[in-house]
C-alpha cells in the first residue's frame, strides 16, 4: 500500500508535522497544508484531501473542525488517521464526521521532535483500529519501514495508561519548570534523569498539555490521586519534623 505512489495529504505543519514530513517523505509522495500557516510548497486544503491517505497532526481540540471541513473531499477508501496524544475525544470526533466510505485509524506515537531527535526507529505508537482494515497494512509498514514499536490496543485502554504516563510526566514538568532553573552543578544521576523528561516536555505547546490534561477523560482521577498522595507524604514529613 505504501509506496511513491501513495499519496499522503498532511494536515498541520507544527513541530510534529515536520517530524512527520521527515520521516515519510522518502516512503510516500506527501502534500501539506497547514490549517493556521501557509507553508511553502503547501496546497490547499481540498487537494490535500483528495490524498490516499490523510494525517491529522492538529490539536486534538481542533480535529472535529478539520474532518468536517474535509469531508466532503474524501475518496471512497480514503485512510484517515489521527495522532492524538488522547483517542477517545478525537476517535469519536472522526466516526461522527467522516463519510462511511472513510477508513480510520487512531495513532499516538508515543515519542517527539525532543525525544526523536536521533530518529525515530525503536521508539513506540500506540495504534487502534476504528473502521476498515486498512491498519493493519499501516501497523505493518509502521513495524517494517519505519521501524516502530507498535502497540495495538483499544482507545479506552490507551487513555487510561496514558492518563498516568503521560499525565502525570507533563503535570511533573510544569510545576518544576514553575519553580525556575533546575540545578545543573550539584546534581544526581537520578535528579539528572528527571531534569532530561522535564527538557523533553516543558517546551511543548499549551494545546498539548491541554489536550493530555484535559481532553484525556482519566486524568483528572490520577491527578486528583497524585496530589492525595503527595498530601499524606507531606504530613508524614510534618509529623516526623515536630517529633525531633
Amino acid at each position: 500500500m505504501f509506496a511513491k505512489e501513495i499519496t499522503v495529504g498532511l494536515f498541520g505543519f507544527g513541530g510534529f508535522g515536520q517530524l512527520i514530513a521527515k520521516e515519510l517523505s522518502d516512503h510516500v509522495a506527501m502534500k501539506i497544508h497547514d490549517p493556521y500557516t501557509s507553508v511553502l510548497g503547501g496546497v490547499s486544503l481540498a487537494e490535500a484531501a483528495q490524498c490516499d491517505v490523510i494525517i491529522l497532526a492538529v490539536p486534538v481540540q481542533e480535529i472535529r473542525s478539520i474532518c468536517e471541513d474535509i469531508a466532503g473531499f474524501l475518496k471512497e477508501g480514503t485512510v484517515v488517521v489521527d495522532v492524538g496524544s488522547v483517542k477517545l475525544a478525537p476517535i469519536s470526533d472522526m466516526v461522527e464526521c467522516l463519510p462511511e466510505h472513510v477508513q480510520i485509524v487512531g495513532t499516538h506515537p508515543l515519542f517527539g521532535p525532543q525525544s526523536a531527535q536521533d530518529g525515530i526507529a525503536g521508539h513506540k505508537l500506540s495504534l487502534c483500529p476504528v473502521r476498515g482494515a486498512a491498519w493493519r497494512v499501516i501497523r505493518a509498514f509502521l513495524k517494517r519501514r519505519l521501524r516502530l514499536n507498535v502497540i495495538t490496543c483499544h482507545p479506552e485502554d490507551h487513555d487510561r495508561e496514558a492518563a498516568m504516563v503521560q499525565g502525570l510526566t507533563h503535570l511533573i514538568a510544569k510545576v518544576l519548570t514553575e519553580m525556575g532553573p533546575l540545578p545543573t552543578r550539584m546534581t544526581t544521576a537520578s535528579f539528572e534523569l528527571m531534569a532530561k523528561a522535564v527538557e523533553m516536555v516543558k517546551d511543548d505547546p499549551p494545546t498539548v498539555l491541554n489536550a493530555i490534561e484535559n481532553a484525556n477523560p482519566f486524568a483528572a482521577e490520577v491527578r486528583d490521586s497524585f496530589f492525595h498522595r503527595a498530601d499524606i507524604v507531606r504530613a508524614q514529613l510534618d509529623t516526623n519534623l515536630r517529633r525531633m
